[in-house]
């Protein structure tokens, strides 16, 4: 039996651009019900919160919107949707102002009572907004807050959206959910829904976002038939920690330590930065230094524990622990002092680049259905500058909030057939039919392994073929896995859940790598180690029965033009 719940604006998620879309939805009209799905707990799940950086925006001349733009672009490889981008960049300072006055965000502040910016990489100005070490906790929750004061905002708490589904007329309708709790299935139905799901490359070995994320979105709009572009651009962070024997491997220390001045070293002592991009060092884009700790590393000038060591303690004690609290607490929690001596770091798969084709009011190919934040692709094109995800989640979904709200003027509640959901709740619970048998878990450590061997930071065509064909005995091996227990909070069940959208996404990341012959931002490619000299082009897959349909397609210059293709390849030798 599945539950039925009747909603206006249906948000999948609530990270920055789900509670942004929710809150601007809400507040269109408090005739509107706002139905927020989330897979923890409200304001405690999620990747959102667990970035300490910053927020990019513009206010302070010489900084101004053309520089933005162009940075973006640049870092981007020029492969970027150059609308989305302004869209970014000019919305942006007036969505930081509203946090602050409408939310009750706090920002750090200059002596002379104006915003706080700093330094970050990529960047030719002072632009990242923040709050200590502590950036996004602080918006995320003042949004969280916020969203628990409205009356016509409904919380599914600790619940997934296992399928979007469809009316007849192949209009968006809502999404089938399961309540992690108990185990029940409900079809909530929607007028408008929105994708705010995060991204998560928790199919990789080594990663630094939240461990409940599974790229569940943007594997739910693959298998709705949606576009996606850019899904071969994975961003690889350089300062994950280095914990041995310990989960914590990989989380991340900001950004903001290379801004502010910090050295990376490798094992034996050498500032290697100045081998791979002797301008900028570090604070060169995160796919170069990312790449370029990958490679001191895998050539035997790592440390011992296989990492590189970051180094801010020449900047004094006193201003590592005022300026970057929140890092320095993180150190010390597994014994490490970051005021105080160097500490050791490697890359670590951070974010996703690539996602739903979108417009500029965040609307899919389908009708009724929107999408926001990392489950988008288009802003961040091969590389995502730091400081731009959390302008880009609040930013987008508070534009998907208020055109949702309009959509859903006049439009009826979709009807949907029962058979629908049905097969939907038949296609979740299939493991449990099972019951115990194979491994599961051998089967995620299998992805994880290929996926950083073959499909990581440095790539050839022979290695994506393989991963490929490992991707496909995987997925073979989960329809044959079951599941002991019974369905309320079964945490095997979930993982075989988050597994089967891992290797959906997984999928489409190396299928896009092995189509991109060439080396752009994030994708390296050993057997194309530079920039197709007929410029930039976006990688598009959608699904094709049961393959997936590869498209290259031209990049729309609307706003700025690449300077040459050498500029936008930064190959490593």
């Amino acid at each position: 039996m599945t539950n039925l719940v009747d909603v206006d604006v249906l948000v999948l998620g609530a990270g920055g651009a789900g509670l942004c879309a929710a809150l601007h939805a809400a507040d269109a009209s408090a005739r509107l019900s706002v139905g927020v799905v989330v897979k923890g707990l409200l304001g405690r799940a999620g990747c959102t919160r667990m970035v300490q950086g910053g927020y990019n925006a513009v206010f302070t001349p010489p900084d101004s919107h053309d520089a933005h733009v162009r940075d973006t672009l640049e870092g981007g490889g020029f492969i970027n949707d150059q609308e989305l981008v302004w869209t970014l960049v000019r919305e942006a300072p007036g969505r930081v102002l509203e946090l602050e006055s409408r939310y009750g965000c706090l920002f750090d502040r200059t002596p002379e009572g104006r915003i706080h910016q700093k330094p970050f990489a990529g960047q030719t100005h002072d632009r990242t907004i923040h709050t200590a070490g502590l950036t996004v906790i602080e918006i995320m929750n003042r949004l969280a807050e916020d969203a628990g004061t409205r009356a016509n905002i409904r919380v599914f708490e600790e619940a997934r959206a296992v399928e979007l589904v469809l009316d007849e007329g192949g209009r968006a309708a809502g999404a089938v959910v399961l309540d992690m709790r108990t185990g029940a299935f409900t079809l909530v139905r929607a007028r408008a829904t929105l994708l705010a799901m995060g991204g998560g490359p928790t199919m990789y070995r080594i990663f630094a976002c939240s461990a409940d994320k599974s790229s569940d979105g943007i594997a739910l709009a693959y298998r709705a038939g949606l576009p996606l572009r850019d899904m071969e651009m994975v961003q690889f962070h350089p300062t994950g920690l280095v914990i041995p024997g310990s989960l914590m491997t990989g989380a991340l220390l900001e950004e903001g330590l290379r801004g502010a001045g910090g050295h990376l070293r490798n094992g034996h002592g050498e500032r290697f930065m100045a081998r791979y991009d002797a301008a900028r060092m570090e604070r060169s884009t995160r796919d170069l230094v990312s790449r370029a700790s990958f490679l001191e590393i895998s050539e035997g000038r790592g440390t011992a524990n296989g990492g590189v060591w970051i180094d801010v303690s020449h900047l004094g004690a006193e201003v590592v622990e005022r300026n970057f609290r929140g890092m320095v607490k993180r150190c010390r929690d597994f014994g490490r002092d970051l005021a105080r001596g160097p500490v050791e770091v490697g890359p670590t798969t951070h974010f996703m680049m690539g996602g739903v084709v979108i417009d500029c009011d965040c609307r899919t190919a389908i009708d009724g259905l929107f999408a926001a934040g990392e489950d988008a692709g288009g802003v961040h094109g091969a590389n995502r500058l730091g400081g731009n995800g959390v302008a880009e989640s609040t930013v987008f979904g508070g534009i998907a909030g208020d055109v949702m709200a309009q959509a859903v003027v006049g439009r009826r509640v979709p009807t949907v057939a029962a058979s629908t959901a049905a097969a939907a709740v038949t296609r979740a619970r299939a493991p449990l039919a099972r019951g115990a048998g194979g491994d599961l878990y051998a089967l995620q450590r299998t992805l994880r392994d290929v996926m950083w061997d073959q499909v990581g930071l440095v790539r050839d065509g022979d290695g994506l073929r393989d991963a490929v064909a490992v991707i496909d005995r995987v997925d073979a091996g989960l329809t044959a896995v079951g599941v002991p227990g019974g369905t309320a909070f079964n945490i095997a069940w979930h993982d075989w859940l988050n597994l089967v959208n891992q290797v959906t996404v997984a999928r489409l990341i190396a299928t896009s790598a092995a189509e991109r012959r060439e080396s752009r931002g994030a994708h390296y490619r050993r057997d194309f180690p530079t920039a197709d000299p007929d410029g930039p082009y976006v990688i598009r897959v959608r699904r094709d029965g049961e393959a997936i349909a590869v498209a290259r397609m031209p990049v729309a210059f609307t706003r700025a033009t690449p300077p040459s293709t050498a500029a936008v390849a930064a190959p490593v030798d």
